[in-house]
């Protein structure tokens, strides 16, 4: 038996319907129109960047600009599941949401709440409705950057009969007298520039759309003046990091503008940092920057004065004139594997390199058990190494010797193990002291924002500007690493300097002691 839509007699009721139905087809073939663009519009959004990752060189992004790439393409497919989302309609969309990283909401940040009550909560028996529960949503609300004026008033006092003078309070101190920006304002510029890599003649387009037109030129002598009284703050950093039985160090690229030639020197920025997390030390991390004009080792010496301990660098033959320096105890280097990793990376690239893909693999196994071994105290690292990568690293060292004697030393394979080989002894000093490193990838990681700020400034004006910026981005990144808020640090050090704080106490101004 066939059963049969009760459908109208009525012709003009059946076109009607026929009519609708004619419009739902059409809306559902540009529904699948659309999906089936997005589709193609994805698949290309997924090949372009997987030519950028893995195309020839010439196609290829720079490591720095990968981030950028990523992003862009995350915004262009999140707008896509959004016209996705809008063909479904409210009722239709997926109940389980999308698993993404939307990060917390912390606790100091300040909450401003909204009730939303029913209109009536009368129940229909007569009696007013109690609360039982509710649910509570957080969503973050933020401000833009708000201007204001802070206007002190001082009033005089006198006496009406007498004639004994007048009173009034003494005005507060400040970084800057008779000046116009507050300690706040000043770290707002420091933040700008050596945090969000903002120029200053950016900011001062910014304050202009705000109506407060201020020349890059005030704000450069508003940054040299906190420059000026942080350098007590920055030189005690780097004697308290020179207290240490180990650092790292590493150097990079800081071009300045030469005027006699109207062109840029090659400055650097040497970077000395301590981070003794990995193996449960107490002190405290940090990062401190020096300007140089050269990449010549002297440098090297020159900041490590009063420094003894073990070193761990790259393979830069510069730092070779710190272990035998003539009046200080000689400092133990300790190498970087991925250093040496990169050398055979590079050959595995664009060419079929089966030595140097073996020798990746014995060195990913020495990277698992780091791993494994992350936060443990120096002892047990020491002692888990001594059974698990030893034994490793004996095997490989005898590869590296036999692959040396198949292979052309100036092939670069070749030149590849050699490097391995020239190292060697330093490369394995991890494996006797716990507190050690397999790499050198602690200091890189504080030089990312240096990067990110030669990239957007280009060039330093002078030698002591370079000195100057150095001076404080070793404040600020030292703030990231202890996860210490920078504007609120430099805002209280600011002030604490400008009220009076004595060079004696300087110490307690370092961010891991500041406001306890």
């Amino acid at each position: 038996m066939v059963l049969r839509p009760n459908l109208p007699t009525d012709i003009a009721t059946l076109q009607a319907l026929l009519r609708t139905a004619e419009q739902k087809n059409v809306e559902q073939d540009n529904i699948i129109e659309r999906k089936e663009d997005r589709i193609v519009r994805l698949e290309k959004l997924l090949a372009d960047f997987k030519r950028a990752l893995f195309g020839s060189k010439s196609e290829k992004v720079l490591t720095d600009q990968y981030e950028l790439a990523l992003e862009d393409i995350e915004t262009a497919m999140a707008a896509i599941i959004a016209e996705e989302e809008q063909d479904l309609g409210p009722d239709k969309k997926p109940k389980e949401p999308r698993k993404t990283n939307r990060g917390s909401l912390p606790k100091h940040l300040p909450r401003i709440e909204e009730i939303i009550a029913p209109d009536n909560i009368m129940c229909d028996c007569g009696c007013e409705r109690h609360v039982i529960g509710e649910d509570v949503s957080e969503r973050l609300d933020i401000i833009p950057s708000q201007f204001r004026v802070l206007v002190t008033r001082r009033p005089k006092y006198a006496c009406r009969d007498c004639e004994s003078g007048s009173v009034q309070a003494p005005a507060k101190p400040h970084l800057i007298e008779g000046g116009m920006p507050t300690e706040a304002t000043l770290a707002t510029i420091v933040i700008n520039k050596h945090a969000d890599h903002l120029p200053l003649f950016r900011q001062s387009g910014i304050f202009a759309r705000q109506g407060v037109h201020l020349d890059r030129s005030t704000l450069a002598a508003w940054l040299g003046r906190v420059a000026h009284e942080l350098t007590p703050v920055y030189e005690c950093l780097k004697v308290d990091l020179k207290t240490s039985t180990k650092l790292f160090m590493d150097e990079t690229t800081a071009p300045v503008l030469d005027p006699g030639r109207g062109k840029t020197k090659m400055g650097y920025l040497w970077a000395l940092a301590r981070d003794d997390r990995p193996w449960g030390g107490s002190a405290p991390p940090g990062v401190a920057f020096t300007y140089a004009p050269s990449r010549a080792g002297k440098h090297a010496v020159e900041i490590l004065q009063g420094f003894d301990g073990v070193l761990q660098v790259d393979g830069y033959t510069g730092y070779n004139r710190v272990k035998d320096r003539p009046d200080n105890e000689p400092i133990e280097l300790a190498y970087c594997w991925a250093h040496a990793r990169r050398k055979l990376f590079e050959l595995t690239i664009n060419n079929v390199a089966p030595i140097a893909e073996e020798g990746l693999k014995q060195i990913k196994a020495f990277y698992r058990i780091e791993a494994q071994i992350k936060g443990m105290s120096a002892d047990e690292r020491r002692a888990i190494r001594q059974e698990k990568t030893k034994p490793r690293m004996e095997a490989f060292e005898q590869w590296l010797a036999y692959n040396r004697a198949q292979v052309s030393a100036k092939s670069p394979t070749g030149l590849a193990l050699k490097y391995i080989a020239k190292y060697w002894a330093g490369l394995n000093l991890f494996l006797t002291d716990g507190r050690i490193e397999i790499d050198n990838n602690t200091v890189e990681r504080c030089m990312r924002p240096i990067a990110l700020n030669r990239k957007n400034a280009l060039f330093a004006g002078h030698d002591a500007g370079a000195q100057n910026w150095a001076m404080l981005a070793s404040i600020i990144e030292t703030c990231k690493l202890n996860k210490i808020e920078p504007h609120a640090y430099l805002t209280g050090v600011l002030t604490a300097i400008a009220q009076g704080h004595k060079q004696k106490d300087i110490q307690k101004l370092l961010p891991w002691n500041f406001g306890r």
